[in-house]
């Protein structure tokens, strides 16, 4: 049973339970990576990601996942003004998206990816139950290849920087020959010249690896302290990137 089951009052609640249960992150988030579809199965586990966003932290949000696939623009965004969930209708910020086209010559506005199945609208009933107001873009990625993978995080950390904006990257990894595990002592030694030879080798495995990896390389240039959750089938079902609080010195 997916989140498109569940009502408002039941997302709410899980969440309420989430942050009642483990304690509230008091730095600010910026970066999210969340399961590609959300279920019952996660629905705990994506709860404790959520719950350390505010109702009033974000007036923007972009979604980014994968769709590849053999499609010449690489970066794609629906030309949709809206999108709606069985929660209600969301607004596109159209001037971010024009602003992401004019910033790299591999986005482009255009529907060949989009379609109701996207990893995007599992995070938006989420995000409606977070959030008060907001508008989302939604991004997929058609060519994992870390030339697009960086080209992706360069925009992102660019035109996002002075923007309000909480990014969500959808990925499902799982810990194939200890996967995860090497991955994640590789963000904590900020190898990401390792991180690119992995991504560019037959060895990865999952779904949204590109958007994950990307997410990866905006939280480094931002300087975000990533908190991984595993589950029980050691998937890293989600994540969040905090900001870190410098000491200071008197």
């Amino acid at each position: 049973m997916n989140i498109n089951s569940f009502t408002r009052r039941e997302i709410e609640e899980g969440l309420l339970t989430a942050r009642y249960n483990q304690p509230f992150i008091s730095n600010p988030v910026r970066v999210l990576f969340s399961p590609v579809k959300i279920d019952r199965n996660n629905f705990d586990a994506v709860c404790n990601t959520y719950k350390n966003i505010n109702k009033d932290d974000f007036d923007t949000v972009v979604i980014i996942e994968s769709a590849p696939g053999p499609n010449k623009k690489k970066l794609q965004m629906p030309s949709n003004k809206t999108f709606v969930t069985p929660l209600g209708e969301v607004q596109v910020n159209d001037r971010l998206r024009n602003d992401l086209c004019d910033e790299d010559d591999d986005f482009f506005i255009e529907d060949e990816t989009y379609s109701e199945s996207l990893s995007l609208y599992n995070q938006l009933m989420m995000l409606q139950c977070t959030l008060d107001d907001f508008t989302v873009l939604s991004l997929q990625i058609t060519e994992e290849s870390s030339f697009i993978i960086k080209e992706l995080a360069f925009a992102l950390e660019h035109v996002l920087a002075a923007h309000n904006a909480l990014i969500v990257f959808c990925c499902d990894l799982t810990d194939y020959n200890g996967q995860l595990n090497s991955i994640i002592q590789m963000v904590r030694d900020r190898n990401m010249a390792g991180l690119m030879n992995y991504l560019n080798s037959d060895e990865k495995k999952g779904e949204g690896i590109g958007a994950f990896f990307a997410g990866l390389l905006v939280a480094d240039e931002w300087n975000l302290r990533i908190n991984f959750k595993l589950n029980n089938s050691s998937e890293a079902v989600s994540a969040f990137a905090e900001i870190q609080k410098q000491p200071i010195f008197g």
